[in-house]
């Protein structure tokens, strides 16, 4: 469209006004007008009404046929006839302007959507209210687009990325859809235009959803029935000892479940993982493969290895290889250092010295590191640890980093008393690190997150960070009351149903699986638990192929100073 001749048309002559609105450029438009003219002559206003009536309209055009016909009709219009009058020719003008404001606001109502549309995301499962004050430009009202305007025209979308026809309607419900679901991502802060387009594609082609088989869906449910059933054991079996529970963030398992098996079908050959208190002993018997035998032994105070004594069980370690759906992998849960974040440079370096063994560029080890919400923003060695994220001789190719964002630290709930930031992953922007942030309670969003934010790791050799909202349905230990100091917190606690339930309940809504078959799936996890066996699979050392296997004989004998 030229807006050149919008301006002429305004003020000049009628002649040059009759010029510049049958002029080349504007064509599209002026085919798109006479189409809803000749479906309903009322649709356009009473200036073009009487400059069309004018035209004369064949049989073949009138069914369709012939849109060349109407180019052929304005172009002759152009060279021998004029406006009807300086009237018709000034609503004509606005029109065309009006048209195009239009594309302008629907650009900036895209742009708006990617840069704060996670700000009125679904992703708190505390929150009964999402914000709107100050959020002016992710509404339709904002840009006068409610109204006046045709619902079948379709725009120029830019780079957004529709699997629809671009009509108003269809683009706002798309943009809802991506980016104010159960996942609200922050990206436009990234430099590298590469991949921002890259986020871009993968979100928006799918509306921020994957679609997930019903066999997967089934195996959702198992590793959420894993997660809730071992803490609510543990909770009657040992009842009063601390374990940090899970609890309230219980898609934490499924996560990271989805992580391991997706990076095994990525040839990815290590993950090391370092983890806090919150949610470890989980993560031993669900992910690493840990015996609960030997987990009851330290609930019990019996040591597995009188060399290994000392150090609370919630801290401890692990070591295991299990086979995926491609290659055996060879996962390293880091013993805890004890000081909230110190285990990140651990890992760092573990990692490191794993990439130089292996002399690999980013596609065999991975770090994958747990933070806590307040830990994350409050403890100094997280900013030095990502400085260092991207230099020559510390950076590890990126680190995949879940906070497991429970909305509270210890006993400080509200951020104006936590932090000065808005989340408390935002120092994390520091080194252009996307950001996803997560409903816990929507496990299917969680595993999406999880294939977004490893895809973008292998890609970018670059940190990315998952922000999963949940909440603490516990004190800060078992044995701490938090309704004495967040009573309005925990009356909204005390009515949520649990995660694995509620999802239960939605697959028994869509046939997937019977009210039967869900209890079966508790107890069957309890009689496997009760056994004192491990509960994952894992390879013994002699049936992995040689080509996975790690010789450390180099490294022994030496006088290490």
């Amino acid at each position: 469209m030229n807006m050149n001749n919008g301006n002429t048309m305004m003020n000049g002559s009628a002649d040059d006004i009759s010029d510049s609105l049958l002029d080349g450029e504007n064509a599209v438009y002026l085919e798109l007008l006479f189409e809803s003219y000749l479906k309903d002559p009322n649709s356009v206003s009473t200036g073009w009404q009487t400059y069309f009536s004018t035209m004369p309209v064949p049989i073949e055009f009138q069914n369709g046929n012939n849109h060349s016909y109407m180019r052929r009709q304005f172009r002759t219009s152009k060279l021998h006839s004029k406006a009807p009058n300086e009237a018709v020719d000034a609503s004509i003008a606005e029109s065309l302007l009006q048209s195009e404001r239009q594309q302008v606001h629907v650009l900036q109502l895209i742009d708006a959507y990617r840069t704060i549309g996670h700000l009125i995301a679904n992703t708190n499962p505390l929150a009964d209210k999402k914000i709107t004050v100050g959020l002016e430009e992710l509404s339709l009202q904002h840009y006068g687009l409610d109204k006046n305007i045709d619902p079948e025209r379709e725009f120029n979308l830019g780079s957004f990325h529709l699997c629809s026809k671009p009509t108003i309607d269809n683009i706002y419900r798309a943009l809802r859809n991506t980016y104010t679901g159960s996942i609200g991502i922050e990206y436009m802060h990234i430099m590298d235009r590469e991949e921002k387009q890259w986020i871009q594609q993968r979100l928006e082609s799918c509306e921020s959803k994957s679609d997930i088989p019903s066999s997967r869906k089934k195996e959702l449910y198992q590793q959420l029935v894993a997660a809730e059933t071992l803490e609510r054991y543990l909770h009657t079996k040992y009842t009063g000892q601390k374990r940090f529970s899970l609890e309230g963030g219980d898609s934490l398992i499924p996560l990271l479940h989805e992580i391991v098996h997706h990076a095994g079908g990525q040839k990815i050959r290590e993950i090391i993982l370092g983890m806090a208190h919150r949610g470890r002993l989980n993560v031993l018997i669900n992910i690493m493969g840990k015996s609960t035998d030997e987990l009851f032994k330290e609930f019990e105070g019996i040591p597995s290895d009188p060399y290994y004594m000392g150090d609370v069980k919630y801290h401890k370690g692990y070591a295991c290889s299990i086979q995926t759906v491609e290659d055996p992998m060879h996962l390293s849960l880091a013993f805890n250092p004890s000081h909230l974040e110190i285990i990140s440079p651990v890992v760092a370096g573990a990692v490191r010295a794993r990439k130089d063994r292996r002399t690999d560029q980013g596609g065999q080890v991975v770090a994958v590191v747990i933070h806590g919400d307040a830990a994350f923003a409050g403890q100094g060695v997280v900013m030095e640890t990502l400085n260092m994220s991207q230099t020559r001789g510390y950076h590890i190719h990126g680190t995949v980093h879940i906070v497991i964002n429970n909305q509270i630290g210890f006993t400080t709930s509200t951020d104006l008393d936590s932090r000065s930031s808005y989340y408390p992953t935002d120092v994390a922007k520091m080194v252009n690190a996307p950001i996803l942030h997560v409903n816990g309670d929507d496990p299917e969003a969680v595993i999406f997150a999880a294939q977004i934010a490893l895809d973008y790791r292998l890609r970018f050799r670059k940190d990315i960070v998952i922000d999963l909202l949940c909440y603490r349905k516990h004190g800060h230990n078992e044995a701490d009351e938090p309704a004495m100091t967040q009573p309005v917190m925990y009356k909204a606690i005390r009515n949520k149903i649990g995660v694995r339930k509620s999802y239960g309940q939605l697959l028994i809504a869509k046939n997937i699986i019977t009210v039967d078959q869900a209890k079966q799936e508790i107890a069957d996890y309890k009689r496997k638990i009760s056994s004192g066996k491990a509960v994952v699979d894992t390879l013994d050392y002699s049936s992995i192929p040689e080509i996975f296997k790690v010789s450390w004989d180099e490294y022994k004998g030496r006088q290490w100073t």
